[in-house]
């Protein structure tokens, strides 16, 4: 295996953290000695192991030493750097030099007796960045920044932009989702939106976005009208928060997501500004924002919308009820997607 194959391994490991890991980010590691994959971890919650030590530790579990401490350190003895010793570990973010919750990559990584790291992305955090291979170097240990396939670097890139955001800016990075139909609306006349899009991506929202995101923000109107849990489909996501941005903070209190049970409570602000602030107090560093185009509006208008996901249904609503509109089966050509525009054609039947 390749260099790329070893940090392509470790960024699939980092985006198992994503929705857990905040106010850190999500952080994969790979472990490899003699061209074999001897350990690999990723950052599961703050507090605990960060990635590096979690590769670390179960290399010398698999390596059957036993030599692990509590979480965030390493004590090794002369079998553990026997393993350890010669190996290249593989990191998506460069690893932290300073100690916080937890002790220092840098210096687990040199207690362990690794030779040599690779890291992908530098890290934002104006405390560590640039710092581990200076740090690392004193301890004869080489540092190298991973130089291989863009589209790679790209992805491990993608994972930190909401940790980015927040550790320079102390707001979560937020990300809007709408279903738009071909006639370019959000809703009906009668201002209803359920459903404009497809079951497939209402899958895919339900699921996957949920669970990668540390909250869900949505506008009042969507909790009075449609009533969402906007807890995940899929796997669950104990650690998610759910926002409610309402002016009056008039919402019916048998609402799902005040009587659902969640281990999280409901936060509910009266201006969305306000509450991203709060929310990045609190550690929060990602939002996805599913419902309202008021709330769309306001945060467009302030500046705060980092991420568009615009869902393009083959609907035409027109002025009818949606579920009335006018519904077709969507043919995308690859080959015309270009400078972002997507050129389509539509079967449409009458439902």
């Amino acid at each position: 295996m390749k260099d790329a194959e070893y940090m392509e391994r470790a960024v699939k490991l980092a985006a198992r953290g994503l929705g857990h890991t905040r106010p850190n980010p999500a952080v994969g590691a790979v472990i490899v000695k003699g061209g074999k994959i001897i350990g690999e971890g990723w950052h599961k919650k703050a507090g605990g192991d960060h990635a590096e030590v979690a590769a670390i530790k179960n290399a010398l579990r698999r390596g059957g030493c036993g030599c692990t401490g509590t979480a965030g350190t390493t004590r090794t003895d002369g079998t553990g750097n026997r393993i350890l010793k010669g190996s290249t570990i593989y990191v998506t973010l460069e690893p932290c030099s300073k100690p916080g919750r937890v002790g220092a990559c840098t210096d687990a990584i040199v207690a362990a007796g690794i030779s040599r790291v690779v890291y992908a992305i530098p890290d934002p955090n104006p405390k560590n960045r640039g710092k581990a291979k200076r740090s690392l170097a004193k301890a004869g240990v080489k540092c190298d920044r991973f130089k291989g396939d863009a589209g790679l670097l790209k992805l491990a890139d993608d994972i930190v932009c909401d940790f980015r955001k927040h550790v320079t800016t102390g707001l979560p990075y937020v990300t809007v989702k709408l279903a738009m139909s071909l006639d370019g609306k959000i809703c009906d006349d009668f201002g209803n939106a359920k459903w404009i899009s497809s079951a497939d991506s209402r899958r895919l929202t339900g699921s996957t976005l949920r669970e990668i995101h540390d909250a869900i923000m949505v506008g009042a109107e969507t909790v009075r009208k449609d009533n969402p849990s906007l807890l995940s489909h899929g796997k669950r996501n104990d650690d998610l928060i759910r926002v409610v941005v309402s002016k009056s903070g008039k919402l019916p209190k048998n609402a799902q997501v005040f009587t659902d049970g969640a281990p999280n409570k409901t936060l509910v602000f009266d201006d969305a500004k306000k509450a991203l602030v709060e929310l990045g107090k609190m550690g929060i560093v990602s939002v996805l924002c599913e419902g309202g185009l008021t709330l769309a509006r306001s945060l467009a208008a302030q500046g705060l919308v980092d991420q568009w996901l615009t869902v393009v249904a083959p609907v035409v609503i027109g002025s009818q009820p949606i579920e009335k509109a006018l519904r077709g089966k969507l043919n995308v050509d690859e080959s015309f997607m270009t400078c972002g525009d997507s050129f389509v054609t539509v079967d449409f039947k009458r439902r």
